[in-house]
């Protein structure tokens, strides 16, 4: 009997040890406990590239509106930045949403995989999902396809219509011309428009390196009836005037309409006026070896917070937009890009790579 008992004592410890044990692995591996492990071990959590991201927008925003309380902001792409994980159903981020006019999206039908080809359907029911969140919160979504086709034109126009968004069938992808096709806008307003959610239509033209001059793009666009222009706020190198900015505020039937600016914040183009020339030692020392330039090939001459160049846009560099040197070209003070677009008069700004965390996301790579 003693022997019996001793071996049941010996089980009763040994199924304790085994249950105590369990109980520290399952609490190293919740949440709280993965926050305690930073504190003992001095190691910083992982950015939140997408908070980052979202407060650099409401910080942008904020600005604008000391100056201009009706200036708009519209966010290209990054629709998952609209909620708190970027599924459809998760709760809606009211501050970044507060602080935007609408949402940009490109390739919603045609042209994600490549111009002129229809968009997989899975991924526009996905985009749609979150685009949708915008209309239901009286946001204005702005859709650009890419496609030429007169078929594929026409489906755009229909399917975007029927979703409520403002769409627009860009038939170059660097966006340099007025399309054909349409021969007038699509939906076309005789309306004044006093904000972007109640445009009908609109232009997306930040590329005009067609047109002879910059009185030539100004007269050609002006004559136009399109609800909104987003246009690129210099013409070859320099920047529009305010009156220039007030021709193209009238339609030709002299109704009032949105002239909004292009700005990128998530990647620095090295043709701007913000670009400093010892940068350019670094990159020509990249380019000896290498078609493009990566974040560790740049010299001590540039700034940290100038990352790998994008493989599909030559030029075009992401950044750490969290830096304050980036944020002061951005938006912070006169010479910002935001107060030149102000002091031009654009009635909002339409930001563009604010998916640039997805690079961070992922390691830097895209």
């Amino acid at each position: 009997m003693k022997k019996d008992r001793k071996a049941a004592v010996f089980i009763l410890k040994l199924f304790a040890g085994v249950f105590i044990c369990l109980l520290f692995s399952c609490a190293a591996l919740s949440p709280r406990a993965a926050a305690r492990s930073y504190a003992v071990s001095g190691e910083k959590p992982a950015v939140d590239w997408r908070s980052e991201m979202r407060n650099f927008v409401i910080a942008i925003a904020e600005a604008a509106h000391k100056t201009n309380p009706g200036f708009e902001l519209i966010v290209q792409n990054a629709q998952e930045l609209i909620t708190s994980d970027g599924l459809p159903d998760s709760p809606v981020m009211s501050d970044y949403l507060n602080a935007i006019a609408g949402t940009g999206r490109e390739d919603l039908y045609f042209g994600y995989t490549a111009d002129n080809k229809p968009t997989p359907g899975p991924v526009s029911k996905r985009l749609k999902s979150l685009c949708d969140i915008f209309v239901q919160n009286g946001k204005a979504v702005l859709v650009v396809d890419y496609c030429t086709s007169p078929a594929f034109i026409d489906s755009s126009y229909k399917l975007n219509r029927q979703n409520g968004y403002i769409s627009f069938a860009a038939n170059k992808r660097d966006l340099s011309s007025i399309p054909p096709r349409p021969a007038e806008p699509f939906n076309k307003n005789d309306e004044s428009i006093e904000r972007i959610a109640q445009a009908k239509n609109f232009l997306y033209l930040i590329n005009p390196e067609n047109f002879a001059s910059k009185d030539d793009f100004i007269r050609c666009l002006a004559a136009t009836d399109y609800d909104a222009f987003v246009i690129d706020l210099f013409f070859d190198g320099t920047a529009l005037e305010s009156s220039d900015v007030k021709t193209l505020q009238y339609k030709k039937s002299r109704a009032r309409r949105k002239v909004i600016a292009y700005m990128s914040i998530g990647e620095a183009e090295s043709y701007r006026y913000y670009w400093k020339d010892e940068w350019n030692k670094g990159l020509r020392q990249s380019r000896r070896n290498s078609d493009r330039v990566s974040a560790e090939k740049f010299d001590s001459a540039a700034p940290e917070w100038l990352k790998g160049e994008n493989p599909a846009w030559k030029e075009n560099f992401k950044v750490d937009y969290r830096d304050s040197e980036w944020q002061d070209i951005i938006y912070k003070g006169d010479n910002s890009y935001l107060q030149k677009i102000l002091d031009a008069g654009f009635d909002g700004v339409y930001l563009d790579i604010v998916d640039a965390f997805e690079y961070f996301e992922n390691g830097e790579k895209e």
